[in-house]
């Protein structure tokens, strides 16, 4: 860590829809120290100080992925439900890096062994993003979280776990016992947050789309389990039958969404959960899925998407921002591809304050369990400096995120420089 004044800049400070006049921005250890108008400060900055030559670029906050699973993203899923865990996280060591060069300094992780790897990048061993992570996501027998081959079933009461459950990335219990040790053991191990499969998904093999799971004992088991550690569970669901479950039971974040009713909306912005949706569309960046149940789940999902942003505006429900991209490292390098698709809903700005302010007020949400004390999201004094400098203004053209190479000169996390080309484009 440095001190570093990014001089000349325009700010987008995660709020506002526009951009601030001309400033420098001086950022001291891990923290944003000032920031003041063109002229205010000291014309020679004091020895050591790196100054980057803004030339009227937009600084902006580091991006948060809501929705991400850094162990799986880039592996395919037969790999990672097989494979030595070593490859896999030796993977999930590269994906990692190349998710903090393309702006994402912070993500929540929806479920996935990620501990050692978030271990890593916090002693600087690795590069990559900032992880809260949910460990293994918590799903019932035939529910989205059971990868089981069909003949380890059924498993007998002393049976040996499934891989995937020996690895980390799915802890399959049924019963509120089962629930609540599962649950307990994900925080053990230090999760953030808690996952829990609610509802039936796309990727997985057994559970058709509209089944609920769990029952609402085994989901309030979760969501007490986590509030006794001062946070919360999030759950993956679709229906309007397996989200109302859930907020019922007091799930605060609601993953995807798609297939929900106006009664359900309304019912999900009264309670002030957090609704974290993705830009799930049948086009060209779609990974199209295998077999005609799995396509026919797919397209439903698809169908659905523009119904359901328009009735989060229309109920003004807390919207975040994630892409659940699995499994293809081709699909991952897409992320900020996913942000730009946003735009079909909403105005640039709105788009990134969801993606930098909003984000960072639902990863808060941990509390106690937070493993980055301090403002995210957000250009402010004494914000933690995860900052972009964009080649570009994003706020008439989001598009320039979709290109993060050409477009991000510097990326900064923690007050570390991760990218600097800014002597490139000069």
């Amino acid at each position: 860590m440095a001190d570093v004044i990014f001089r000349g800049v325009r700010v987008f400070d995660g709020r506002a829809s526009v951009l601030s006049e001309p400033c420098d921005v001086r950022v001291t250890g891990s923290l944003i120290e000032s920031i003041v108008p063109v002229g205010s400060a000291a014309d020679a900055p004091a020895p050591g100080v790196e100054v980057f030559d803004g030339a009227g670029r937009v600084l902006m906050p580091g991006l948060i992925d809501a929705h991400w699973h850094a162990a799986l993203a880039a592996v395919p899923v037969a790999v990672a439900l097989s494979a030595d865990p070593g490859y896999v996280q030796l993977v999930a060591a590269g994906e990692a890096e190349r998710t903090l060069l393309r702006g994402f300094t912070t993500v929540r992780d929806a479920g996935g062994p990620t501990f050692g790897l978030k271990r890593a990048i916090d002693e600087g061993v690795t590069r990559g993003p900032r992880i809260y992570p949910s460990g293994a996501f918590v799903s019932q027998t035939a529910g989205h979280g059971d990868f089981r081959q069909r003949y380890e079933v059924p498993r007998a009461p002393c049976a040996h776990l499934s891989h995937g459950e020996v690895i980390g990335a799915a802890a399959i219990a049924d019963g509120v016992d089962a629930v609540l040790r599962a649950v307990r053991e994900q925080l053990m191990l230090g999760a953030s947050q808690i996952k829990v499969m609610a509802g039936g998904g796309v990727a997985s093999p057994y559970d058709p789309i509209d089944v609920t799971q769990y029952t609402p004992a085994e989901m309030r088991a979760a969501v007490e389990a986590a509030e006794n550690w001062g946070t919360y569970v999030l759950v993956h669901a679709y229906t309007p039958r397996a989200i109302r479950r859930a907020v019922e039971a007091g799930v605060r974040c609601i993953e995807h969404g798609h297939l929900v009713d106006e009664e359900t909306v309304a019912m999900m912005a009264e309670s002030g959960v957090w609704w974290c949706m993705q830009p799930f569309l049948d086009d060209e960046d779609a990974l199209v899925q295998p077999g005609p149940a799995g396509r026919a789940k797919q397209l439903a999902v698809s169908a659905g998407t523009d119904r359901a942003y328009e009735l989060a505006r229309k109920h003004g429900v807390k919207l975040a921002w994630g892409t659940d991209l699995l499994f293809d490292a081709a699909s991952a390098a897409k992320q900020g591809k996913q942000l730009a698709k946003m735009t079909r809903w909403f105005s640039p700005a709105e788009v990134l304050s969801m993606a930098t302010a909003a984000n960072a007020e639902l990863v808060a949400m941990s509390g106690p369990r937070n493993p980055y004390p301090g403002r995210l999201g957000v250009v402010e004094e004494g914000a933690l400096a995860d900052l972009l400098l964009v080649d570009g203004d994003p706020l008439t053209d989001l598009g320039l995120l979709a290109d993060p190479d050409r477009s991000l000169v510097v990326v900064m996390k923690d007050g570390f420089v991760h990218k600097d080309t800014l002597d490139e484009r000069a």
